[in-house]
């Protein structure tokens, strides 16, 4: 079963590349992403890794080491929430 990973406190020159590189250590690498500003396309200094095998590995040796200088921040992935409602402008 896969694991999705979220990792935050990522320095800015961290790349998807760089991430799927530092995780491939500890097993089966699906996917890897560093969210990027839609904008600006700089980072906003996390990313998701989504994990095959060794998933829990990674997590145990990777949640505070460092990565690109930065000390990073490693754990399992919450499901994602729905959106609220909202936007757009109303009727009153």
């Amino acid at each position: 079963m896969s694991k999705n990973i979220f990792v935050g406190s990522l320095a800015w020159a961290t790349t998807s590349e760089g991430l799927e590189q530092a995780f491939s250590q500890y097993g089966s690498v699906a996917s890897a992403k560093v969210i990027t500003d839609r904008e600006t396309g700089r980072s906003k200094g996390f990313g998701f890794v989504e994990m095959e095998s060794g998933g829990d590995e990674a997590i145990e040796a990777l949640n505070g080491s460092t990565l690109d200088g930065r000390q990073i921040v490693v754990n399992e992935a919450r499901p994602r929430e729905p959106r609220r409602g909202g936007g757009g402008g109303g009727r009153y």
